[in-house]
C-alpha cells in the first residue's frame, strides 16, 4: 500500500503520520530525511543532489523523484510506504507517475488534511518553546502554569521565527499555491480523501483509518 499525505502547515500532519505508520505497518518516507540519506550513503543519486545542495540551489524535482524511487525499491518498503508530503506540486507528481511503475508501485491513497486558514493562523502563532529544554507549548491548548515560564525546567519560553504571523502567512500562501493543482491532479485520479483536520486529534485518525 503506497500512502500520500498532504496537509498544510499547522494542520497536524505530523501526528497523523506517526499514527498511520504504526496503526497500518508502513515505512515512513520524508523527502528530507531520504536526500539527506543519499547525500550520507554517497550514492550516485545522492552525490549529484548534494552539488546543488552545497551551492544552495533546489534539488531538480526529476533527481528527487529517482532518489524517492531508488528508495522505495528497497525491500524494506515492500510492505508499503507513507509518503509524507510529497509530491508537493504537479511537476514533481507527473515524474512520480512515470517513476513508479518502474518499482512495481502504484499509488493507493492521497489523504489531505484540511483545516481553515484561521485556525491555521491561530495553531501555528500560538506555539511557543523552551530556549533550555525545547519543550513545546501553546498559548491556547498547551499553556504553561506560569506565562511564558516551561513547566519542566523554569526556562523562558519564546516564538520561533517560523510561527510570526508573517512567516505563517508566507508559509500558507506558499502551500495555497503549490498544492491546490496538486489536490485537483489526485482529485482528476478519484486518488484523494479529504480528510476534516478542524476535528480532534482521535477523530482525525479515524476518519483517517476508515478510508
Amino acid at each position: 500500500m503506497l500512502v500520500i499525505l498532504l496537509g498544510p502547515p499547522g494542520a497536524g500532519k505530523g501526528t497523523q503520520a506517526e499514527r498511520i505508520v504504526e496503526d497500518h505497518a508502513l515505512a515512513y518516507v520524508s523527502t528530507g530525511d531520504i536526500l539527506r540519506a543519499a547525500v550520507k550513503e554517497q550514492s550516485s543519486l545522492g552525490k549529484k543532489a548534494k552539488q546543488y545542495m552545497d551551492q544552495g540551489q533546489l534539488v531538480p524535482d526529476e533527481l528527487v523523484v529517482a532518489i524517492v524511487k531508488d528508495r522505495l525499491a528497497d525491500p524494506e518498503y515492500a510492505k508499503g510506504a507513507l509518503l509524507d508530503g510529497f509530491p508537493r506540486t504537479v511537476t514533481q507528481a507527473e515524474f512520480l507517475d512515470q517513476a513508479l511503475p518502474e518499482v512495481g508501485l502504484n499509488i493507493d491513497r492521497v489523504l489531505s488534511i484540511e483545516v481553515k486558514e484561521d485556525e491555521l493562523v491561530e495553531r501555528l502563532t500560538g506555539r511557543r518553546v523552551c530556549s533550555d529544554c525545547g519543550a513545546n507549548y501553546h498559548i491556547k491548548f498547551k499553556p504553561p502554569k506560569v506565562r511564558n515560564v516551561c513547566d519542566l525546567c523554569g526556562g523562558d519560553l519564546y516564538q520561533r521565527d517560523d510561527d510570526t504571523l508573517e512567516t505563517v502567512k508566507e508559509r500558507l500562501a506558499v502551500y495555497k499555491k503549490q498544492t491546490e493543482p496538486l489536490i485537483r491532479f489526485y482529485m482528476d485520479k478519484n486518488l484523494l480523501s479529504a480528510i476534516d483536520g478542524n476535528q480532534d486529534i482521535d477523530d482525525v485518525n479515524k476518519q483517517i483509518n476508515d478510508i
